[in-house]
């Protein structure tokens, strides 16, 4: 044991001497008596430095002030005496002046003759250390358990990760990023703020399809207006991070928020407002299948809808309320309501067998839908009652988001009329779901008519609901960047005051691009689209919204012209009728027969050719929206931030 212990700790000595390299003088400034060593001081290069060591160490370097060692009396010989006041004490003391020599090198050690290597090292090997290499070997050991505690925690979480779950690096992520976040969400106790314009994002639970597929949650609302997106990444060495994007609105609720909640702080503070002769609007806007007719209409079970708890009935009911208070019972309102809906760009009138209506506007340049039938409605039931017909009449498909989609706009409409005039008017819109131009590229036309319409229309709206699950992911970030943009809408004073048109030169240039294209309702709508998402839309995806308006108007042109070809036949058919009626006679007019006929004739063939040359030009413009359809490229390539 002598032997191991030596053995270890003239190695030690050594990588000690050796990395301090030399042996020079210091002096004693103070005396340990606790752990017997001393704090010795010495100056380098003009610097103060100093270093603890023990009394051993010193009385080996420094023999000449080691106290002699006491020898064994012999037996003859017996001890001298010594008072019995006086104690031997084996360690002399130690001057706060003394000068002595330290060991500061790894050669000086070599020097050592081996015997009195072995009793140097074995008499001071327990007590070589300074405090200051015992804390700094505590330290170690702290440092190492540590480490093993981390290694445990990791090989047992390790152990818990579940493999088979589809992404499982990106769950884990997303778990310790929200394991990080303050949560703070929407409550019934928070103050219902007053905006012109509000704008608020719901999102709702992952849906059974989701979860069949084992889709990951990548929506976070961590408190009342704030949205935030777990978009997966990867790098070029394919490791996969997470870009965590944060989105800030009036009014963020989550997944666990009801209709009711999701009322309260959003129609509910516009029914007041039709009754000070106000007009107010609420749309539900987001990607297919994220929620918006569950949250206006109410909520589904199978393709059944629970009308009762949307915000359609929630509306009707604090109508009815707010017609019982004094201040409003005196004006005599009667309430009145509507339900149409938009596909394909035509409207159709939900509560009268879905009859074609016409959009036209009037001298005062006011929209009308003429046509459109109101409802007189005495209480909540009978609203109820008109959204189970619409909703049961309204254009639906199924989509790969959605097995029971809602593939048009459906608008509904409480309107307060005094005296038979208008007083105030409510219109909740349930939004067909936004689409990618991807993914109705290589679909039939009429489903790319449908998109082509939801889309065009959906660029000016503004208003959110988001899908949670990872493959909903570009769809939401879409959404949310739409509904963004609504907060930037500012009036400047001074450009209103000046004439100051912003953005002059883009607009001029449209301008130009525009004049070949002539001028119609749907195209100044286009027109006005492209300048307003120029950073939101590719020129393919322009182009194609281009040829879907041509194809368009060139379907109503055809339309119009067949109806009025149809009437011209039953006309042309009873002046045939009266000329065969002449032939009968014995002594008819052949002159006037031929002549007469050949008017007829004539006039069929001039309508009739002006009518196939616009079947022509409309079935080329089918081509042309086809061809275009197949050039998509969804949105242009945005700059990294």
């Amino acid at each position: 044991n002598s032997f191991r212990n030596f053995r270890v700790f003239s190695i030690q000595i050594y990588q000690l001497y050796a990395y301090l390299g030399r042996i020079h003088q210091a002096m004693v400034t103070s005396l340990n008596e606790d752990n017997e060593s001393v704090t010795v001081e010495w100056i380098e290069n003009g610097d103060t430095k100093g270093k603890e060591i023990d009394l051993e160490s010193i009385f080996a370097l420094n023999p000449d002030v080691a106290p002699e060692e006491e020898t064994a009396p012999s037996p003859e010989t017996p001890p001298p005496p010594t008072p019995t006041s006086v104690k031997v004490n084996k360690i002399p003391k130690v001057s706060s002046v003394l000068f002595c020599f330290l060991l500061w090198t790894a050669a000086f050690v070599t020097a050592f003759p081996v015997p009195f290597a072995c009793v140097f090292c074995s008499s001071v090997a327990a007590r070589r250390k300074s405090n200051c290499v015992k804390e700094v070997e505590k330290l170690q050991e702290k440092r190492e358990r540590r480490r093993i505690q981390q290694q445990e925690l990791r090989e047992k979480k390790a152990q818990e990760v579940d493999t088979t779950v589809p992404n499982y690096e990106i769950l884990y992520m997303i778990r310790d990023f929200r394991a990080s976040l303050d949560y703070r969400p929407l409550s019934t106790a928070d103050l219902i703020e007053e905006h012109r314009i509000c704008v608020c994002v719901r999102k709702r639970p992952l849906n059974k399809k989701e979860l069949t597929i084992r889709d990951l949650d990548v929506i976070t609302i961590p408190s009342k207006d704030v949205v935030m997106v777990h978009e997966p990444k990867q790098k070029v060495d394919l490791t996969r991070y997470l870009e965590n994007q944060t989105f800030r609105f009036d009014y963020a609720f989550d997944d666990s928020t009801t209709n009711e909640i999701v009322y309260r702080f959003t129609a509910r503070p516009l029914v007041e407002t039709i009754f000070e002769r106000g007009m107010a609007t609420c749309f539900a806007y987001g990607q297919t299948g994220s929620g918006k007719t569950h949250t206006m209409g109410g909520d589904f079970s199978g393709k059944n809808q629970d009308c009762s708890k949307g915000i359609y009935a929630l509306a009707a009911r604090d109508v009815f309320v707010m017609l019982k208070k004094p201040c409003y019972r005196k004006l005599e309102l009667q309430v009145y309501a509507t339900f149409f809906e938009i596909y394909s760009g035509k409207v159709f009138d939900l509560l009268n067998g879905k009859a074609k209506l016409r959009v036209l506007e009037d001298g005062k340049q006011q929209v009308q839908v003429v046509g459109l039938h109101e409802r007189d409605v005495k209480c909540t039931e009978d609203v109820l009652k008109l959204i189970e017909v619409g909703n049961s009449c309204r254009t639906s498909g199924q989509t790969s988001a959605n097995a029971h989609s809602s593939r048009s706009h459906a608008v509904f409409q409480i309107i307060l009329r005094r005296k038979g005039k208008m007083h105030g008017k409510f219109s909740l819109i349930d939004l067909a779901g936004n689409e990618r131009g991807a993914d109705t590229s290589s679909a039939d036309r009429q489903t790319r008519l449908e998109g082509a319409e939801i889309n065009k229309s959906l660029l000016a709206l503004k208003i959110a609901t988001i899908s949670p699950g990872m493959t909903s992911c570009e769809n939401t970030l879409n959404t949310l960047r739409y509904a963004n943009r609504v907060k930037e809408l500012t009036v400047d004073t001074n450009q209103v005051i000046e004439g100051v048109r912003p953005n002059i030169h883009v607009v001029d240039q449209l301008d130009d691009d525009w004049d070949h294209l002539g001028s119609s309702p749907q195209r100044d709508d286009l027109k006005l689209l492209c300048e307003q998402n120029l950073e939101e839309v590719s020129p393919q995806l322009l182009t194609f919204h281009e040829a879907v308006s041509q194809m368009v108007e060139m379907e109503e042109q055809v339309l119009e012209d067949h109806r009025a070809v149809f009437q011209e036949s039953i006309r042309w058919l009873e002046d045939e009728k009266v000329l065969l009626e002449m032939t009968e006679e014995v002594d008819y007019d052949v002159d006037s027969y031929a002549t007469q006929l050949e008017q007829i004739l004539d006039q069929k063939i001039d309508i009739l050719t002006e009518l196939r040359d616009k079947v022509k030009s409309f079935r080329s413009s089918l081509q042309e929206e086809e061809q275009a359809s197949k050039q998509i490229n969804p949105k242009r390539p945005r700059a990294l931030l």
